[in-house]
């Protein structure tokens, strides 16, 4: 039994064949559409979240399969103080895959230590965003046809961004990736992640103006700053619109550069840029469902043939 917590959880040549399932059960849905009869997926959301809760949902309801979960601790036996250990004890009773979301980072290696399903990480604080992160490589490998010579520009809080730090790592076993870490000061990349650079050979660099490197960029990848992350009101105030990307900005661009952002979008980026072709982010929405079909299959070992 397998269990995903980040990226690095699957080989260069596992992500191959998870990329390969994806655009496999793009092109072909109805090959795959009863795949999970009479499996159970259950969404472990600690905190709020569209995207990642409703793609799994998507997902599994996709291939046949059927779903329970909640979407808060609120609304879990978390609020009467119920561990995590023994949630995932109890829910291992009632499905046969989970998905856990959860503001503590660790806590969904936590559940996986003594889960007897396979335990998903759909995000644990400031810590990894592994689906994401898949989404993102196929959103990359689709548009732009490899994962590697290229350029890659990740612009905003990258100091919090989960997705930025899980595909920062994914992004390094890739030859000829060139990071350009686009930040206010207070907002750049973590050390620990430059080491992961540095160990890999990579080249990077830190600018805090987006004009400067826009058209270098064959990929830009936005993040909101994430209000939640902060621990007082007036940071947060000063930075959350230190960029904003718009029509005029986008001038500067490659005309085959691409647009990516994990959502939810705050004002970093215009919506009179959604009307570009280069902005593709509602695409990895779709990108995002057929990779977690692609991980619950590999996951649950369900060969279709």
């Amino acid at each position: 039994m397998r269990h995903l917590m980040s990226p690095l959880d699957f080989s260069v040549e596992e992500l191959d064949e998870l990329l390969a399932l994806a655009h496999d059960i793009e092109l072909h849905p109805e090959k795959y559409a009863h795949a999970c009869e009479g499996k159970k997926l259950a969404t472990l959301f600690y905190e709020p979240s569209t995207r990642t809760r409703l793609s799994f949902e998507a997902a599994m309801l996709n291939l046949g399969g059927n779903i329970f979960g909640f979407s808060s601790a609120a609304s879990s036996s978390a609020a009467k103080g119920e561990s995590v250990s023994d949630t995932i004890r109890m829910i291992s009773c009632y499905a046969d895959i989970c998905a856990m979301r959860h503001p503590k980072e660790g806590a969904p290696m936590v559940a996986s230590r003594v889960s007897s399903i396979p335990v998903i990480n759909a995000g644990d604080g400031g810590h990894q965003h592994p689906t994401q992160t898949l989404t993102d490589l196929l959103t990359i490998h689709s548009l732009k046809g490899r994962l590697g010579n290229f350029t890659i520009g990740l612009c905003g809080d990258l100091k919090f961004g989960r997705t930025v730090h899980s595909l920062v790592r994914a992004l390094a076993r890739y030859k000829n990736v060139n990071f350009i870490f686009i930040s206010p000061e207070e907002l750049r990349i973590p050390d620990y992640m430059k080491e992961v650079l540095d160990e890999n050979g990579l080249p990077y660099r830190e600018v805090e103006r987006i004009e400067d490197v826009m058209p270098e960029l064959d990929i830009l990848y936005m993040t909101r700053v994430q209000r939640e992350r902060f621990f007082n009101e007036e940071d947060y105030v000063r930075l959350k619109d230190f960029y904003i990307l718009n029509k005029k900005k986008m001038t500067l661009a490659k005309k085959d550069m691409i647009v990516m952002h994990p959502l939810p979008r705050v004002n970093e980026i215009s919506v009179e840029v959604d009307s570009d072709p280069r902005a593709v982010y509602f695409k990895q929405v779709q990108y995002g469902v057929y990779v977690r079909m692609a991980l619950i299959l590999t996951l649950l070992e369900v060969k279709v043939c």
